[in-house]
């Protein structure tokens, strides 16, 4: 069991809203009256999950420095998924696939931002490479806002292998790069299809982007040559969503 302390009001409501079965202990400040945190502390009761009451000291060295509010909950974090979960999933499917692919995204907060919009949106599940990239951390938790409970993350050791193996499911792969000939808005993307999203900085691998059927881009009219990679993430995504719905 991998668990893992959350700080803040926000954080506490959406596990509680969320996951409130994943709670395995709670504590808030004795001084806290407040409408949030008393409201938070009665849906504890109701599940059962005893908010311990401590003083300002213990709660710091708990959140080691993070800015808790007055209030800690200790959680069970989301299960990261494997490669065969991955490969029984997709075989096994009975709705267009619709797949995200991070590679080596590792910023917490783009990859939680990526869960909540792909759970908005229908994406069936979001791969990630095991080494240099962000898994399910506290941050992309509160982030998510309960999506990391909703949206399976499959880990994979070799992501051009999997790619190759998506494509043999009849999973076309589109990626995102600036330098893409055609939009996301004049590209037929209405197909089983995984949308491939680089790192912060340098996009996509080489041999990622070999892997890709095609690339597409999102126009740009400012001075800014890029997006952060979860706002890109969400506009194509979204676009994608669209076109599957018709409008």
């Amino acid at each position: 069991m991998n668990l893992a302390k959350i700080f803040g009001v926000h954080a506490a409501q959406s596990a509680l809203d969320y996951a409130p079965k994943k709670i395995k202990q709670a504590w808030v400040d004795q001084k806290r009256q407040d409408e949030r945190v008393l409201s938070i502390v009665k849906g504890l009761q109701k599940h059962n999950i005893r908010a311990e009451k401590a003083d300002r000291k213990k709660l710091d060295n708990l959140s080691k420095g993070s800015n808790h509010q007055g209030i800690i909950l200790e959680v069970e974090m989301p299960a990261m998924r494997s490669e065969s979960d991955l490969k029984a999933v997709v075989e096994s499917a009975k709705q267009i696939p619709f797949w995200l692919i991070l590679d080596h995204v590792q910023d917490p907060q783009n990859l939680g931002a990526c869960l909540r919009t792909a759970d908005a949106a229908g994406v069936q599940g979001i791969i990630i490479t095991k080494d240099q990239a962000v898994g399910i951390t506290p941050t992309v938790c509160k982030v998510a806002s309960g999506a990391a409970e909703m949206v399976p993350v499959y880990q994979v050791t070799n992501l051009s292998r999997t790619i190759s193996w998506l494509k043999e499911q009849g999973i076309w792969i589109a990626g995102a790069a600036g330098e893409a000939e055609q939009t996301i808005y004049a590209t037929d993307v209405n197909m089983p299809l995984a949308l491939v999203m680089g790192a912060e900085e340098n996009g996509m691998r080489r041999l990622t982007r070999e892997q890709c059927d095609f690339l597409v881009k999102i126009p740009m009219q400012g001075s800014v040559e890029s997006l952060n990679v979860s706002v890109a993430a969400g506009v194509l995504i979204y676009e994608i969503f669209r076109q599957r719905l018709g409008t």
